[in-house]
C-alpha cells in the first residue's frame, strides 16, 4: 500500500491518506478491503515521521507492517518490496492508498490474469476527447480514444519478477506506476477491467460530504379561529363563519408545509424567514412564504418529491375543497398535483380543535436531489 506522499492538492490538514473520508481514514478503507479479500500481510509505505498517524488510522487491523517511503513513488515501492522479501510472497498487489474504494471483483480479475502473465493491471476506457497541449494551446491532432486507457491500482505481479524490475530501474524519471517499471524489464502486462469506484482522491472537492439523494422534513402549526375573519387553507379561501387569526393570512396548512420544506434542508423555520414582529408581513398571503421555501429548496440542489398534508379540525369540512387545495399547492410549488396529498381528520371533539377553537396542520415532505 503506497501511502508515502503528502497529498497537498487535497487541501486537508493532514496528508490525505490519513484524512477522514466517509467516516474513517482514507487508508483504512482499502486496507480493510484487502483483509476482507484474505490478502496478508499488508505492508504500508508511509512518510517519515507519520508512524503514530498511521498506527492510529489502522489500529486493531491484524498483520499490518509499516515501512518508510523514499523520495519518489518508485523508491517507496522498492522499499516496500525489499521489506516484503523477508516474507517471501509469491504474488504482490501494489495499491495507491488514495484509492479507498476497492471492489473485490477487481482483485479476482487480477489474480486470474496472473495465472498466465507475470503482471496485470486494471484499466478503464477513455470516453472524453484527449489532445496534447502546450500551455493553453492545442498541439497536433487529437489522440485516438480507442488506443488509450486510464490506469488504476491495485497492480498485481509475481513478486520475484517485480522486485527484480524495481532493482534494475535506473531511469532518473519517476515511474508513473509499477507497470512502467515492469515493462522496462521486459515483463508482459495483462490488462483487466477496472472499476469507476477506484477513483483516486486528489482534490479538496473529493473530500466534500456528498449531499443525500433524499431528504425529509416535517412541520406542524396551529392558529386560533376567530369569528368573522377570512379562512385560508392551502392558498384557497373557504367560506366559513370563522377565520384564522395570525400576523399574515394565517394559512395554517401552508405554514406547516413551509416548516417541513425548510426543515428538510436545515434552513430553520418560518418564523426566522418571516418574523411576526416584522410589519411588512401583516396580512401577507402565505403562498409567498411557500414560494420562498420552494426557491430555497431548489438553491440547495433539491426538488419536491412529494408533500403529505393533514388538516385537523371539526369544521369546515375539508373534503369538498381537497382537490382545489392540491391544485393550489401544486401551482405554487411548480409540482405535479399527483405528488401533493391533502387529508383531513378530527380529534373526536377533544382538545382545542375538537372544541372549534382553532385549526392545526401537520406536513411531511420528501425532497430529491436534482
Amino acid at each position: 500500500m503506497v501511502a508515502g506522499g503528502q497529498g497537498l492538492r487535497a487541501g486537508q490538514p493532514v496528508p490525505k491518506q490519513f484524512a477522514i473520508w466517509r467516516g474513517k481514514p482514507v487508508i483504512r478503507h482499502s486496507v480493510e478491503a484487502f483483509v476482507a479479500a484474505n490478502v496478508s500481510p499488508v505492508l504500508v509505505v508511509i512518510p517519515a515521521g507519520s508512524e503514530i498517524a498511521a498506527q492510529n488510522a489502522l489500529k486493531d487491523i491484524p498483520d499490518v507492517i509499516f515501512t518508510t517511503g523514499g523520495d519518489s513513488r518508485q523508491q517507496s515501492v522498492r522499499r516496500g518490496l525489499e521489506t516484503l522479501s523477508s516474507v517471501g510472497p509469491d504474488i504482490v498487489l501494489i495499491h495507491d492508498a488514495a484509492r479507498p474504494t476497492l471492489p473485490l471483483p477487481v482483485i479476482d480479475r487480477l489474480m486470474t490474469a496472473l495465472e498466465r502473465h507475470p503482471g496485470a493491471i486494471p484499466v478503464m476506457s477513455v470516453v472524453d476527447s484527449v489532445t496534447r497541449v502546450s500551455g493553453r494551446d492545442m498541439m497536433g491532432t487529437p489522440e485516438k480514444r480507442e488506443n488509450l486507457r486510464r490506469v488504476q491500482t491495485p497492480q498485481a505481479f509475481r513478486f520475484a519478477d517485480i522486485l527484480e524490475a524495481h532493482r534494475r530501474w535506473t531511469s532518473e524519471d519517476n515511474a508513473g506506476d509499477d507497470a512502467q517499471v515492469a515493462q522496462a524489464n521486459g515483463m508482459q502486462i495483462a490488462l483487466v477491467e477496472g472499476d469507476e469506484a477506484l477513483h483516486k482522491l486528489t482534490f479538496a472537492s473529493d473530500f466534500a460530504v456528498p449531499s443525500p439523494v433524499v431528504r425529509v422534513g416535517t412541520g406542524y402549526d396551529v392558529h386560533r379561529l376567530t369569528e368573522g375573519g377570512q379562512l385560508w387553507l392551502c392558498g384557497v379561501r373557504i367560506e366559513h363563519t370563522h377565520g384564522l387569526s395570525g400576523h399574515s393570512d394565517a394559512d395554517v396548512a401552508i405554514h406547516a408545509l413551509v416548516d417541513a420544506m425548510l426543515g428538510a434542508i436545515g434552513a430553520g423555520d418560518i418564523g426566522q424567514h418571516f418574523p411576526p414582529s416584522d410589519p411588512q408581513w401583516r396580512g401577507a398571503a402565505s403562498r409567498q412564504f411557500l414560494a420562498h421555501a420552494a426557491r430555497l429548496v431548489n438553491e440547495a440542489g433539491y426538488m419536491l418529491g412529494n408533500a403529505d398534508l393533514t388538516i385537523i379540525c371539526e369544521a369546515p369540512k375539508i373534503g369538498p375543497h381537497r382537490q382545489a387545495m392540491r391544485e393550489s399547492l401544486a401551482e405554487i410549488l411548480f409540482a405535479d398535483v399527483a405528488n401533493i396529498s391533502v387529508k383531513a381528520t378530527t380529534t373526536e371533539k377533544l382538545g382545542f380543535t375538537g372544541r372549534g377553537e382553532g385549526i392545526a396542520a401537520q406536513a411531511a415532505v420528501s425532497l430529491v436531489r436534482i
